[in-house]
């Protein structure tokens, strides 16, 4: 019986964690730093443990006897625990939201033989293995185009928005400079910026704007023109670039009454209240992948759909589903031993392999998360 530790019990985590118990040869243990979400989790079943994420020696302690390691922490402790779990010599699954550059970890990956498939969730994750496919599959890509986004289905104002991971990540997208490509050069924007509006099926009308979402894809494909965009209900940026621009979201401490603040702490605290989504509501999660090329000789665009909504049988939300369930999936092939290519593997490097590309499609089309292709 291989052993699985999934290191954070959040949304997606809890997600991840009960897919993979559903396998009788698979012993799944969830660390988590907060009592209430492991109670939530042992009364669904699964194995807990308490870990402080943040503590080193702690996280090597109890990753020590995995034999797979699944991290589903929040964003700023991703590359530290990549870089953990790869010292400690464990194949590893991971959707953490970084802002390094966990290319830097693949020397030492390769080195110590471990397989880290990173940046395995929706986009960036499933948008990576398009993107890669695509370029497996044509003689030549001009063009590739992300535009990915969770919606609640209800729109309240003031917002229009709810967050059903890691709220951290989101004020990231909103706040890091955005970086695509153009001409075969990396080009950085301020984020929330080329705001236009698209129209898409089964949603309609949203908005699209420039976010960091294109990461590895910027360097390991090929593409003389790459870019990424977030989706979310029209009226939404203007509101996030009015925080932004204003100083509500810097993280600069000031004075206020004798006591030093950061903007930032007393904004996302209201915002994260805000953008919780009430028990019971549903979410979507829309994704369209454009890749623009040569194929066979003719010039050809072939475009990839994803539209899923929460499942009210089993209570996930859209965006832990289309999240979790990839990860939880490479987290099966590596215990499995399918899947074993030392080094960090952002899924573009893994959409070449036919068995594996395959092998996703089914398993997300088993779990009710289909992606279709037009080609014109």
């Amino acid at each position: 019986m291989s052993r699985i530790i999934v290191l954070g019990g959040g949304l997606v985590g809890r997600v991840i964690a009960r897919d993979l118990a559903r396998e009788k040869d698979l012993h799944v243990t969830v660390a988590d730093g907060a009592e209430r979400t492991l109670a939530r989790l042992r009364a669904e079943g699964l194995a807990t443990i308490a870990l402080d994420l943040a503590d080193d020696a702690a996280v090597r302690r109890a990753i020590g006897d995995a034999d797979v390691v699944v991290g589903a922490a929040p964003g700023h402790m991703g590359y530290r625990l990549l870089r953990l779990v790869i010292e400690a010599g464990k194949p590893y699954a991971d959707i953490a939201f970084m802002s390094e550059d966990f290319l830097e970890l693949d020397g030492l990956a390769r080195e110590r033989g471990v397989t880290a498939v990173v940046d395995c969730g929706v986009a960036p994750g499933l948008s990576n293995l398009l993107c890669g496919r695509a370029e497996h599959e044509f003689d030549s890509v001009e063009r590739m185009l992300v535009l990915v986004g969770g919606l609640p289905k209800n729109r309240v104002w003031p917002f229009e928005y709810r967050v059903v991971f890691s709220a951290v990540d989101v004020i990231e997208e909103y706040t890091r400079p955005a970086r695509w490509v153009e001409h075969g050069r990396l080009v950085t924007k301020p984020a929330l910026t080329d705001l236009e509006l698209v129209d898409l099926p089964r949603v309609g009308t949203v908005e699209a704007f420039n976010t960091d979402g294109l990461r590895s894809l910027a360097t390991t494909l090929h593409a003389p023109f790459m870019k990424e965009k977030t989706l979310r209900w029209p009226g939404h940026v203007e509101k996030m670039r009015m925080l932004r621009e204003t100083g509500f979201l810097s993280q600069e401490p000031m004075d206020v009454a004798g006591t030093r603040i950061r903007p930032y702490d007393v904004t996302t605290k209201l915002l994260f209240d805000a953008w919780r989504l009430p028990e019971g509501e549903a979410d979507l999660t829309v994704m369209r992948v454009e890749a623009t090329g040569i194929v066979g000789g003719t010039h050809q665009t072939w475009t990839w759909d994803l539209y899923d909504e929460a499942d009210p049988t089993t209570g996930y939300h859209s965006m832990a589903r289309t999240t979790g369930f990839p990860c939880a999936i490479v987290a099966r092939l590596l215990a499995r031993g399918e899947l074993s290519r030392p080094g960090v593997q952002p899924p573009e490097r893994l959409a070449g392999d036919d068995r594996f590309f395959e092998t996703m499609m089914e398993e997300l089309r088993a779990r009710g998360v289909t992606i279709t292709r037009s080609v014109a």
